[in-house]
This record gives structure tokens, C-alpha cells and sequence, in this order.
């Protein structure tokens, strides 16, 4: 992500009880109800715990004229123990019914944030389960103090759904934490003339009766904050790129040929030229969103159709955000951190990859972009584990991608880039720790480099820069 202003996502504090099992055979199988929390230090209650979910496929309509959301999420999870109950992230609205593997819910309550399924039958260990949320209502954003305003957005044209570190559970059940990445299908029905824009390769596009239904699938595992939806009036570009699909769409308010039109129809030529920096394209497909809404003055990178605020257009030159928000592509999205205390692993490579991408097309030498860089941070702010108040703040931007270049000033370019393939190679679809780069990098280096590395990352002084 990168933002314009305080107006982002925000981190839900969801709550969830942990009640005994009560059937005693269950019980005396060892069946119990899984964690209200997935454990990141950050936000205890974040996920839930007892299963792994494999694939979302939701079926849903939307009427813009009435802003009601409804239909079904189908839930394909895999049990990691013996389970009485689970929790799923839902703060969207009203449900209607449940049912496990087929059957009825035992039970299904509404504690605080989170949607609490009791299944007619105990699930074992290691089992395939899946599980039909049906619901329908208004949904609403999600707001925090700290961290602004996400989720579901109502717009005068539709809607759009996006934000960090939390938006997914605004609309759809979910275990909304990073660490349990699935795959993602979307049939949106909406009134015909508008748009609904969403994640991977689209699929058929279906008219009946006034509506129209859009279809998307993201093949490759994604966080929950990845998936995204924006419904509404745009104009929609689709083509091909690589042997695969590529659709941008541009908010029609905003003219013709503007300069985010110009930004979008580069999005595959700066792709390319970050494959060759860091290995080849992980998705399926390649696109982008510009939105024109005020609550929203960030760019996030929503797995292989990252949304743009249309603040960042302002200039001819602003290509260095799609090299950001595609960056993350690699860096975020295809490798994801494990805690959100690694966030510098998505933004720090973020940031190098716009330096990189001034140099290839402006000439700008990296090294110029890090001595500008350098003079602005403030060192006592922390890059990794930087608080959750620090998530979105400079030292996990800026001085991480001087982390970034002080490595490859140390290590040399051979290794640096060898490290950077390597890491989006053994870590592609999969989580990643600070711990694991670096132990990554010094294997691949020789060198031992946790020390050196941690002094940019945390030292409350200026490390000194490479070759003075």
C-alpha cells in the first residue's frame, strides 16, 4: 500500500468466546471450538484459529439504488484439530442461514465481529469441510481512530470494498489475517451498465432481466485484504499481456485520455521491467483500478488489480505508483508476511521498486534516490516491528527501501539480485519472516549480515551510509 493520507484501512478488533463443547462424545473425542484469534502480537483476535481455509467462491448481488449486498460465500477449509466449533471474521450483515458439509448449523450467533458456527457433527482433524454463509442487508465500513475508514464503501455509483490491515470481513465471512491465504472466486450481479471490478482473470460476463453478472477467480492463494470489489462506472480496458489477461478500468468522471489512462496503459510495460528485477510475473492476470473518491487517498495493491486513488494522477510522470503497487505483486501478495510486524518485507521492496523504476525510465541513479531518502528519516521510529500505530508510517516506507539498497551495497549486486529472485522463488504463495530473509540472504551472501541488517532496520541512529 501507499498512501495520500490518514484515510486507509483499519484493524478490527474482533472478539470471539471460546465455549465448552457441549457434546459430551465430541468432548470426550477431544473435539473443542477453535481460537477466537490466529495469534499476531499485533492484533490477538485477528483470524481465528481450528482451520485453514483453501477457497472463497461467493455469490453475490448488488443494488446500488438501495445499497443492499446479498448472497451466499462458500467456505472450503481444512480442520487443524479435532473441531466442535469455529469462528469465521463477519462484521457484514444479517445472516440467514448456515450449513457445514450440507447441514444445518447446530448453532449460529453473531458475537461482536465475528460470525461463531457450531456444526450439526464435530470436525476431525485434517478433514475437508466447507461451509454456505447466506446473508443479505446494508453493509458498512469499518472505522478506527487510529487508522481511518475501510471496508465497504457506498459510493453514488456502486460501492468499493478495500482497505488494511482489514476490509474482507466488511463483506463476505472470512479468517481475515494474512497467514491464511486461499484462492478466491467472485460472481457479482449488478444492474446492467455498471461495472464490477474484482480480483484475477475475469471469467463470463452474463446478462438477464436488467442485471448483469461479472465473474473473477484469483487461482493463486491470496490474503484476505488482497480481495477487493469496485462496482460502479468505469471505463474498462481488457486486452492481453503475456499471454495473459490484463484489465484496467479509469473512473468515468474523470476525462478521457487523463493522465491515470495513460499510468494504466503502461501497467504491463512496468511489469515486464520488474520481472527482470525480481523473476517472473507470479499471477494470472495484470490490471488496475483508478478511483475517484475522497475517503480513499491510497493505493493498495489488491492481488493482480491493484486500486488507485486518483490523487496520484495529478502529474504526466506518475508511473512510480504502479511500480509500487505492482512491486507488491512479488513483495506482499505472492510472498506475504507472516506478522503484521514484517510489513517493511511488503513496503520496503515497494519503495526500492520505485527508485528502480526512476532509473530505468528517468534515469534518476538509485543511489541518488537513496541519499535523498536518507536525509528524511526519523531514526527513532523503527522499520521492523514498528507498532501497530507505525504500520503505514515513513520508517517502514523510506527506511526500508534504504534497507533494501544498504544490502545491496553490502552484498554486491550479483548476490542482491540472486537474493531477491530467490526469496519470490522458494517464498511464492507462501509466508515469509524477517528471520527468513535474512537467514536467506546470508546463505546466498556468505556473509553474516543479521547485525548490519538489524542496525538499518531498528538502530535509533543513522547507520552509516555504504562506501563513506
Amino acid at each position: 500500500m501507499i498512501r495520500r493520507s490518514a484515510l486507509a484501512a483499519l484493524v478490527a478488533l474482533t472478539i470471539g468466546g471460546a465455549a465448552a463443547c457441549t457434546d459430551s462424545g465430541q468432548a470426550d473425542e477431544g473435539f473443542g471450538p477453535g481460537a477466537a484469534g490466529i495469534g499476531d502480537p499485533y492484533f490477538p483476535t485477528y483470524g481465528n484459529g481450528g482451520y485453514d481455509v483453501k477457497d472463497y467462491a461467493l455469490v453475490l448481488r448488488y443494488d446500488p439504488g438501495s445499497d443492499r449486498l446479498e448472497g451466499t460465500a462458500t467456505i472450503t477449509a481444512t480442520a487443524t484439530q479435532n473441531l466442535s466449533r469455529f469462528n469465521l471474521d463477519f462484521r457484514g450483515p444479517e445472516v440467514s442461514a448456515v450449513t457445514v458439509d450440507g447441514a444445518a448449523a447446530a448453532e449460529q450467533k453473531r458475537e461482536a465481529d465475528e460470525l461463531v458456527v457450531t456444526p450439526a457433527a464435530g470436525l476431525r482433524k485434517d478433514s475437508t469441510f466447507t461451509t454456505v454463509v447466506t446473508y443479505g442487508g446494508v453493509p458498512q465500513p469499518i472505522t478506527s481512530p487510529e487508522l481511518g475508514t475501510g471496508g465497504w464503501l457506498a459510493t453514488p455509483t456502486g460501492a468499493i470494498a478495500l482497505g488494511q490491515p482489514e476490509s474482507a470481513s466488511s463483506w463476505y465471512p472470512v479468517n481475515d489475517h494474512p497467514r491464511d491465504k486461499a484462492t478466491f472466486a467472485l460472481e457479482m450481479t449488478v444492474p446492467n451498465g455498471t461495472s464490477a471490478l474484482s480480483n484475477g482473470a475475469p471469467g463470463e460476463k452474463t446478462e438477464k432481466d436488467g442485471w448483469t453478472t461479472w465473474r473473477w477467480r484469483e487461482s493463486a492463494p491470496m490474503a484476505s485484504y488482497l480481495s477487493t470489489v469496485v462496482i460502479g462506472d468505469f471505463r474498462v480496458t481488457t486486452g492481453s499481456h503475456q499471454g495473459k489477461p490484463i484489465v484496467t478500468a479509469v473512473d468515468n468522471t474523470l476525462a478521457k485520455d487523463s493522465n491515470a489512462d495513460k499510468a494504466m496503459a503502461r501497467t504491463g510495460e512496468v511489469a515486464d521491467f520488474l520481472a527482470t528485477q525480481f523473476g517472473p510475473y507470479p499471477f494470472d492476470a495484470y490490471g488496475g483500478v483508478v478511483v475517484v473518491d475522497n475517503r480513499i487517498r491510497y493505493a493498495l495493491e489488491t492481488q493482480s488489480r491493484p486500486v488507485y486513488s486518483d490523487s496520484f494522477f495529478s502529474s504526466s510522470t506518475s508511473e512510480w505508483v504502479v511500480a509500487h503497487e505492482l512491486a507488491h505483486q512479488w513483495f506482499g501478495d505472492s510472498v506475504s508476511i507472516g506478522a503484521w510486524r514484517d510489513i517493511w518485507l511488503n513496503e520496503g521492496f515497494a519503495t526500492y521498486a520505485e527508485w528502480l523504476w526512476a532509473e530505468h525510465d528517468e534515469g534518476v541513479p538509485v543511489r541518488t534516490s537513496f541519499d535523498r531518502a536518507y536525509e528524511t528519516i526519523r531514526w527513532e521510529d523503527p522499520t521492523f516491528d514498528p507498532g501497530t500505530s507505525g504500520l503505514f508510517g515513513n520508517s517502514v516506507y523510506i527506511r526500508g527501501g534504504l534497507t533494501v539498497h544498504a544490502l545491496r551495497e553490502e552484498v554486491g549486486d550479483d548476490s542482491f539480485f540472486r537474493i531477491l529472485k530467490e526469496w519470490t522463488a522458494q517464498k511464492r504463495n507462501a509466508n515469509a519472516t524477517t528471520e527468513e530473509f535474512i537467514a536467506l540472504a546470508e546463505r546466498i551472501s556468505g556473509k553474516p549480515l543479521r547485525e548490519f541488517l538489524m542496525a538499518w532496520l531498528t538502530s535509533k541512529t543513522p547507520p552509516p551510509k555504504p562506501g563513506d
